[in-house]
């Protein structure tokens, strides 16, 4: 299954595209369809469910030959389609229920994340542990049973046969600063080089505190890069911000997030060291407990 959410965004391009190739601003389409302003820009956006028979409506309208409708159609057939995701709506938060999506059907995910753990790799306490200090700052808008059971489906998912080929640059920052028990920060990481050693489809490097970049500003905001089986599926940056997740897909702004990246991926430390990195601050973790 493709990830309705990029198919949907591919609809919209396309379409977009049309209707300025026939000299037509989103005001004439709407009124040539009936539709609002606002409908067809939610449309070209990707932002709706794409209803096929409306979709077959407007391509003919747009005069579009049939051939090229039946494939228009095919990818607004995917667009529809529903995952796993929604079986749980908002409950598991709108932003993992995005990401969920978004990651299905992806070839590969390269992660830059400096303020959390990589939920994927989330041990229940962990992600308990975030849910108390999140409630303690504002209300939920999220079940956390329900959040924390789609978290772990994510997981399965991310993991099964052909899924996507997994890489984070995870910031020191996060280790040393997310206010978590340092036993449960402890069994974190272990879980972090557990996973590494179970599965060659994920990998971690680690960014340390210390480390020097070169040839790149800081980055101002956790990112993540994926990429797509199909390649007409537009290869996708999306940056995570205090309020909401910003979708990029304009090919100079997802290569600008894909060349920080590679600054990060080579500051940081190789798979290996960060390994080890990882388990001696779990070491350091439980000595602060002042247990064995």
């Amino acid at each position: 299954m493709t990830s309705p959410f990029v198919r949907r965004r591919r609809l919209g391009i396309e379409l977009r595209t049309i209707r300025e190739e026939r000299g037509l601003t989103a005001d004439q389409l709407a009124k040539l369809i009936h539709y609002s302003r606002m409908q067809v820009s939610r449309l070209e956006n990707g932002l709706v469910r794409p209803d096929v028979a409306e979709l077959i409506k407007i391509l003919k309208i747009l005069g579009l030959p049939d051939e090229e409708r039946a494939r228009l159609v095919d990818i607004a057939c995917d667009g529809a389609e529903r995952g796993w995701w929604d079986r749980y709506g908002n409950a598991m938060g709108a932003r993992q229920r995005l990401y969920a999506n978004i990651e299905y059907g992806a070839a590969t995910i390269r992660e830059y994340n400096q303020t959390a753990m990589p939920g994927i790799f989330q041990t229940r306490e962990f992600t308990e542990s975030l849910i108390e200090l999140t409630e303690a700052e504002d209300a939920l808008d999220f079940h956390p049973q329900k959040m924390i059971d789609a978290r772990l489906e994510r997981r399965h998912a991310m993991l099964r046969p052909d899924g996507p080929a997994y890489e984070v640059v995870l910031d020191e920052i996060v280790i040393r600063r997310l206010p978590v028990p340092p036993e449960i920060m402890a069994a974190q990481l272990r879980q972090i080089d557990a996973m590494l050693e179970e599965h060659p489809s994920l990998s971690v490097r680690v960014l340390p505190v210390g480390t020097r970049l070169t040839g790149t500003l800081l980055p101002r905001a956790t990112f993540t890069l994926y990429t797509f089986p199909d390649p007409a599926d537009p290869p996708m940056a999306v940056v995570d911000t205090i309020n909401t997740d910003n979708v990029h897909i304009e090919p100079r702004e997802v290569q600008r997030y894909a060349r920080r990246y590679e600054h990060l991926s080579r500051a940081a430390l190789p798979p290996g060291d960060s390994r080890i990195f990882l388990t001696e601050a779990a070491d350091r973790a439980i000595e602060e407990t002042g247990r064995p």
